[in-house]
C-alpha cells in the first residue's frame, strides 16, 4: 500500500489531496476515509489504496499513519506555561487580535486559514489560563 502526507483537506467540499511518497498527487474523497474521521491536518502521514476514478487516481481505503497533534490538545497538558512565557504569547495574541479587528473594521471577515489560526490560538491561550 503506498503512503503520504495530506496536501490539504477541505472538510466542506469533502476532499483533498494526498501527495504520495513516489511523488504522485491522489485525489482523497470523504467516502475514503476511515469511520470516525471527518477531517484531516496537512501533513497528516496516511495509508491507502489506489483506484482509477474518472479525473484520475483516487486513495481508497484510508488509514491514519501518525496523526498530527492539535494545538488544543497539546494545550490540555495538566500543567501551565510559566508566566514569563504567557506574557509573550498574550502580547502576540493582542497583535494578532488587533489584525482581525482592522479586518473587520473595513467590513471584511479575515480569510479562512486566518480566521481558523486565531480561533486555534484563542482556544490554546483560554486553556492556559482555565488551567486545563
Amino acid at each position: 500500500m503506498p503512503t503520504g502526507k495530506v496536501k490539504f483537506y477541505d472538510a466542506d467540499k469533502g476532499f483533498g489531496f494526498v501527495s504520495g511518497d513516489d511523488g504522485q498527487d491522489v485525489f482523497l474523497p470523504a467516502a475514503a476515509l476511515p469511520e470516525g474521521t471527518s477531517t484531516l491536518k496537512a501533513g497528516t502521514r496516511l495509508d491507502y489504496s489506489i483506484a482509477s476514478g474518472r479525473r484520475g487516481a483516487q486513495a481508497m481505503h484510508v488509514s491514519v499513519l501518525d496523526p498530527l497533534p492539535s494545538v488544543a490538545q497539546a494545550t490540555h497538558a495538566k500543567h501551565r506555561r510559566p508566566a514569563d512565557e504567557m506574557a509573550v504569547i498574550v502580547e502576540d495574541l493582542i497583535k494578532l487580535l488587533d489584525k482581525t479587528s482592522n479586518d473587520f473594521r473595513r467590513g471584511r471577515y479575515p480569510e479562512p486559514r486566518e480566521a481558523a489560526r486565531v480561533a486555534s490560538v484563542l482556544r490554546a491561550v483560554a486553556a492556559q489560563l482555565d488551567g486545563v
